[in-house]
């Protein structure tokens, strides 16, 4: 098993996920709705932080719940965990090994909040420390870099969000998304020549918005595990406040805007990023408006739903990191210095 075929084995991940989880996922939802939960305490790191930062903005659009990205540290280093009286404690992890995940976990448990596990591995520490777990059926990942395991921890937390909303027309836009991811991956030869322009590229910013800002976070930590880019993630709001500063002529600049509610405010800024400092643009998107304007334009399914892109969009740039890699003469399969579980505390 390499990292490309566990790239291209996302659409049966995720179609074995939504139909084997879907009914324990609907049973979570009814218990934790059977409580008083008023906010989501969310512990991960690395990876599955990026899969965060979606249930950030999906649960708190579609389920108006309040998320709180944990400091882990305050649990295992400094032994002063927050309270945690009404909250849903949620720890993802692909491994489920992580000693301050599984702290995080167990003090929500002692606290008397409900915990829930989202993780690859069903009889980890993690998911033995929670009341509820999420299994995301991904199968065992060898890779090194998380591909799969990312996009079934998304998958999972949307199945949790439509479970707790209970829209029907939601399910069914949920249940279009195997079909989106394999027409994203047949970009693989069109990525593969285009990723040659970039082999010398060693530094560059990835712009995200909204739903796709964990999109941006997970493509540059992509970057830098196998391609070793420097490379920056910001929300396209964030980096005008300062940082769009370092844009000058030839500067790569990756953006990830799928159409939706941020569209238009990122299609100004990458207009303005081409006309006035002539930036590199690397476009993933599905509006003509915003490929046009890019030097390299990678093409997502068009009618895609917003909240559901990011499980698509982030397929092209697991693709061109792979691609990218290789064109550089790295190993996708070792990258230097990183293990598949990283323990911390």
């Amino acid at each position: 098993m390499s990292l490309k075929s566990e790239i291209f084995e996302q659409p049966a991940v995720l179609a074995r996920l939504l139909e084997n989880q879907m009914e324990s996922v609907q049973k979570i939802a009814n218990s934790i709705r059977a409580r008083e939960v008023d906010f989501i305490f969310l512990a991960a790191r690395g990876t599955s932080d990026n899969a965060g930062l979606y249930a950030k903005y999906l649960w708190g659009a579609f389920n108006r719940l309040p998320i709180a990205l944990a400091a882990p540290s305050l649990f295992s280093i400094y032994s002063r965990p927050p309270a945690l009286r009404n909250a849903l404690v949620v720890g993802i992890s692909q491994s489920g090994q992580s000693p301050d995940i599984v702290s995080v976990m167990t003090e929500g448990s002692r606290q008397g909040a409900p915990t829930l596990a989202i993780t690859n591995d069903p009889d980890s520490p993690l998911a033995k420390a929670a009341e509820f777990v999420i299994d995301i059926c991904a199968g065992t990942e060898k890779a090194v870099a998380a591909t799969k395991t990312y996009t079934a921890q998304l998958l999972a937390i949307a199945m949790l969000s439509v479970a707790l909303s209970e829209e029907d027309d939601q399910l069914k836009e949920l249940q279009r998304v195997s079909s989106l991811v394999q027409q994203a991956l047949a970009l693989d030869a069109t990525i593969k020549q285009e990723a040659e322009r970039y082999r010398y590229m060693e530094h560059c910013v990835v712009l995200g918005r909204g739903y796709n800002y964990a999109t941006a976070y997970e493509w540059s930590l992509k970057l830098k595990e196998l391609a070793y880019v420097v490379a920056e993630p910001y929300s396209s709001a964030d980096f005008q406040h300062g940082p769009v500063a370092i844009v000058s002529q030839g500067f790569p600049v990756l953006a990830v805007m799928p159409g939706g509610a941020v569209f238009d405010d990122m299609l100004a800024l990458l207009s303005d990023l081409v006309s006035k400092h002539q930036a590199e643009l690397l476009v993933i998107s599905d509006k003509d408006e915003a490929l046009s304007l890019a030097h390299t334009p990678l093409h997502l399914p068009a009618d895609l739903p917003e909240w559901i892109s990011p499980m698509v969009s982030i397929v092209p740039a697991q693709l061109f990191c792979y691609h990218l890699t290789r064109a550089k003469g790295y190993d996708t399969e070792a990258p230097r210095r990183l293990r598949k579980i990283t323990l911390t505390r």
